[in-house]
């Protein structure tokens, strides 16, 4: 067995696709089991090669019922509580980051500025496993009771600093509803008062707003099939990777170098002013680094990502 620590969110699921898949690809005839929360079971199931998913809220405490798995691989973190959940299990041999704090110092030095996605891969290279940084496209799912070809705007975040001001996003809603788009808008429940506050802004009905209306598989079956997403840095635009939807990411106050999309495919078109002098802020609500972002610089953008869909010859969802 073989037991892989990824205990985060969807963004950091998606990052960790190539590097799951080399390990499967490593170990084809040993069973792979992924320590993540059980909430994500539809992301795991379109990333396929995992067979059994451990419901792990904390990555600190992994509850592992089984025998001590052969190989442990944390995709987590740097440590060292990571390290200490994983070594808990008893594991043959443990391949993560160096932590002398953990007391393990076989693996490469951390590196806080890479990106996600080549974090993972290079670590595994450490190791003899070679992993395919592109290798990001999700299975997809059924786009049954959701609408296709709609253009899914995300104005939410888990972190207020990374949201877009919602009067903005309004605006575009309106803009792009003019232009003949079916716009949609998406998030937790928790985002369903935002999500229907901007709907009503833009003067959208309230079959738009499909904030807390959908699970994690309604919500990837909705950005599969889109025309075009629209989002912070969240989840839902390293879902829009995974299905090659174009998108727009507007990102801050995190560099796009961290966590964007790849550089080289030009239908996801990443807008970031994080790289100005900003003066202070309090702390409260979006960061300056969005609120820089005016809606003319977006609605072009989404322009753009649609003239290349259309150059390529793709065949929209």
């Amino acid at each position: 067995m073989i037991l892989v620590l990824r205990a985060l969110g969807v963004g950091d699921l998606a990052t960790a696709v190539p590097a799951l898949r080399a390990l499967r690809a490593a170990h084809p005839d040993r069973r792979l089991a992924l320590a993540a929360p059980a909430w994500l079971a539809p992301l795991v199931d379109l990333v396929g090669g995992v067979d059994l998913l451990v419901d792990t809220p904390d990555p600190g405490r992994i509850r592992w019922p089984h025998p001590p798995p052969r190989l442990a691989v944390n995709l987590h973190g740097r440590g060292p509580q990571s390290h200490r959940a994983l070594a808990a299990t008893g594991p043959g041999r443990l391949l993560a980051f160096a932590s002398p704090d953990a007391g393990f110092t076989d693996g490469p030095d951390w590196d806080a500025d890479e990106h996600e996605v080549d974090r993972w891969c290079r670590l595994l290279a450490w190791y003899g496993i070679p992993a395919d940084r592109t290798d990001l496209a999700l299975g997809r799912p059924a786009a049954t009771g959701v609408p296709t070809g709609a253009t899914v705007l995300h104005p939410g975040s888990k972190i207020a600093a990374k949201r877009w001001p919602a009067d903005r996003f309004a605006v575009l809603a309106r803009r792009l509803a003019a232009r003949g788009h079916r716009v949609v808008l998406t998030g937790s429940a928790d985002e369903r008062e935002l999500a229907g506050g901007v709907a009503a802004a833009a003067g959208l009905p309230s079959e738009a707003v499909w904030a807390g209306r959908t699970g994690l598989a309604e919500l990837a079956a909705l950005v599969a099939y889109a025309r075009v997403v629209v989002s912070g840095d969240t989840g839902v635009a390293h879902l829009a990777t995974g299905y090659g939807r174009p998108s727009v990411v507007l990102f801050g106050p995190v560099s796009p170098a961290r966590w964007g999309p790849p550089p080289d495919r030009p239908r996801h078109r990443v807008i970031w002013a994080g790289n100005r002098d900003w003066p202070s802020w309090d702390g409260v609500g979006s960061h300056p680094s969005l609120t820089a972002l005016g809606v003319d610089e977006v609605s072009a953008a989404v322009d753009e990502v649609e003239r290349v869909v259309r150059d390529s010859g793709a065949v929209a969802a």
